[in-house]
């Protein structure tokens, strides 16, 4: 059976991302259910989750942020969870009563951390502060101007971290940073921090060379081998790309030809968006990377099967869909340096998200899959004429295969 999960990046003050918060989702048939019970979904969360292939590989060995309603808590339903492996949310539902207090006691002396969410303080509340090591605060339903004498207040603790919640623009950020905050989670981190453009360095303008031979029909791979040997990094990151273990290969590839006629012209032609972006971001947090890679292998797989002549076109159009975040600029700014198709280039600008290109249902199918939208979801899935099974089939297919890509980046940055 299919089983859906939704995680939400947490990012530190250096935009590092530190921890996922996990939240439970029904299936296509019964898709974002408004009336199920908060204990029955985090018991279906953690079935899917724990015992099923861990919490591990979800958050990529992060600590997860699990919420836990008030019968989770008296029942315990965290003790059935290895402490080091999550962070327990006491939602804001849950009422500051002996009972409770009795079981995060519990759960404190077991080693679990514990967090309260979308705080807001009541003195019932107080005994709770000395077991907790996270308090989350929701900035749109409690504005930063109204909570800022209780964060001041609460960072001179110096007990608890702090977490701004639906951080959505960059003042928003900024004022959070200015306050204090450790934590933050938020569409924000997604959205470009408009700044002034800045110059492609040599390296990347080496690479812009090697991507517009990507362009050529058939592909020169000698011209393509000459330009990746010009950087030895890039050739490390092609070499450990390929041998990561997402390729069945025979023997082991040592050289950079062999390299590129094992892939193919499709392969090569996908993996030089892969170094476009991760060297222009190279002081962006790196979940970036990820959703970029996440979104080119989906769209990639979705429009292969519902109009497979714009595949590649369709993997170039998730690459570069955060490439206004990762240069600080406007999309219309990052066009007017990389070399597009005019069906990727209309996509990417299809800012208002309304166009009925395959294209673009298929990057919105994406984005609104990263927000667990899933209502939305399952009706672009039907205008895609794709079922929203085999949507969330994608996904969990794109985020595997995107590991393969980070790796050999790790790899080739300790190296």
């Amino acid at each position: 059976m299919f089983v859906y999960i939704a995680r939400q990046a947490i990012f530190n003050r250096r935009q590092q991302v530190t921890a996922y918060e996990l939240f439970f989702r029904d299936g296509p048939e019964n898709f974002f259910p408004g009336d199920i019970d908060a204990h029955e979904a985090t018991s279906k969360l953690i079935g899917r989750t724990h015992f099923n292939k861990g919490i591990r590989p979800i958050t990529s060995g992060k600590r997860a942020l699990i919420n836990f309603s008030q019968e989770s808590l008296l029942k315990r339903l965290p003790l059935l969870l290895p402490p080091e492996d999550i962070l327990v949310e006491i939602l804001e539902t849950v009422h500051p009563t002996n009972a409770v207090y009795a079981a995060c006691v519990e759960l404190y002396r077991a080693g679990y951390k514990l967090a309260l969410d979308d705080f807001v303080y009541k003195p019932q509340w107080q005994r709770f502060l000395k077991l907790v090591t996270l308090i989350k605060f929701d900035i749109l339903a409690t504005p930063l101007d109204e909570i800022a004498p209780l964060v001041i207040k609460l960072r001179q603790t110096g007990k608890v971290k702090l977490l701004a919640e639906k951080v959505e623009t960059q003042e928003q950020y900024h004022q959070a940073m200015k306050l204090g905050f450790h934590l933050f989670q938020g569409y924000y981190f997604c959205k470009p921090e408009m700044q002034q453009s800045k110059e492609a360095e040599s390296s990347e303008k080496l690479l812009f060379l090697l991507y517009k031979e990507t362009f050529n029909n058939p592909l020169d791979y000698d011209a393509i081998t000459q330009i990746l040997q010009m950087d030895s990094s890039l050739t490390y990151k092609l070499l450990c790309f390929i041998n990561s273990g997402g390729f069945p290969l025979k023997q082991k590839i040592t050289s950079v030809k062999q390299a590129l006629t094992y892939l193919g012209e499709t392969q090569v032609r996908s993996l030089m968006s892969l170094f476009v972006t991760s060297v222009l971001a190279n002081d962006k947090p790196s979940e970036l990377i990820k959703m970029s890679v996440i979104r080119a292998k989906f769209c990639e797989l979705v429009i292969k099967k519902v109009a497979p002549a714009l595949a590649d076109s369709a993997f170039l159009t998730g690459m570069f869909s955060l490439l206004d975040a990762i240069l600080d600029t406007s999309m219309e700014n990052v066009l007017e340096r990389v070399p597009l198709p005019e069906e990727i280039t209309e996509t990417l600008l299809d800012a208002q998200d309304n166009s009925q290109t395959p294209l673009s249902m298929a990057l919105r199918a994406n984005k609104l899959l990263e927000s667990g939208s899933w209502h939305l979801t399952e009706r672009e899935a039907a205008k895609l004429r794709i079922s929203f099974k085999q949507l969330g089939q994608f996904y969990q297919e794109a985020i595997q295969w995107s590991e393969y890509f980070h790796q050999s980046k790790t790899q080739s940055a300790t190296t």
